[in-house]
């Protein structure tokens, strides 16, 4: 099923294809980035035992870099990326250990170009996050999963200052989960449910 969904993602992109010809042709680039601050607003729902031991992801501030296509001037796909992120786990208020997350993301937009400077934005798409480190809980009485595939919702806006530079706002949540499982025997200690809220602050250049 992830790998569906994945295929279909990119096969909705690709078939933009066509229209970005045609966008590519009137003159205007087509390509715009932006560096970002996100806060890391975990919302950390649990099952099993995890719940008991109260296990947490603690909230946290990270950079964040995306490339933007503009496939017409309101059609855009957007990849969000950052290195792999060390994420604190707490059980019980105490710190548990640490995990790495790799987080990138692929978002579909539509782009709102009716309001001079001020240009809103809202996406859809999907989130592929891959988890290392994953020994390092508990002094390794722990594990999670390799990885967590789900979708991501976005808005935000764009101020362009001129026809390069901008000020960005952008809010983003994604589903994401881990199984923890004990290192032991293999056995599931429950489900952790990080869902992140993602509000960040950048910088916007156009090409």
């Amino acid at each position: 099923m992830r790998i569906k969904t994945l295929v279909a993602a990119m096969a909705a992109v690709a078939s933009l294809a066509p229209i970005a010809a045609q966008a590519q042709s009137s003159g205007e680039n087509p390509w715009m980035v932006r560096v970002r601050a996100v806060d890391l607003l975990w919302q950390n729902g649990q099952t099993g035992a995890v719940q008991s031991l109260d296990v947490k992801a603690k909230n946290q501030v990270i950079p964040e870099f995306d490339v933007s296509y503009f496939f017409t001037k309101n059609i855009a796909a957007e990849l969000v990326l950052t290195y792999p992120q060390t994420i604190q786990i707490d059980a019980g208020g105490s710190k548990l250990g640490t995990i790495k997350a790799l987080p990138p993301s692929l978002v579909l937009q539509y782009h709102f170009t009716d309001f001079g400077a001020f240009k809103p934005y809202v996406g859809a798409g999907v989130n592929y996050t891959i988890f290392s480190s994953r020994n390092n809980l508990g002094n390794g009485a722990y594990s999670v999963d390799n990885s967590s595939f789900g979708a991501v919702g976005q808005i935000g806006m764009d101020y362009m200052f001129d026809k390069n530079w901008g000020l960005n706002v952008d809010v983003k949540y994604a589903t994401m989960a881990t199984n923890v499982t004990t290192t032991s025997n293999g056995a599931n200690a429950g489900k952790l449910t990080l869902n992140p809220w993602m509000p960040a602050v950048g910088v916007t250049y156009k090409f």
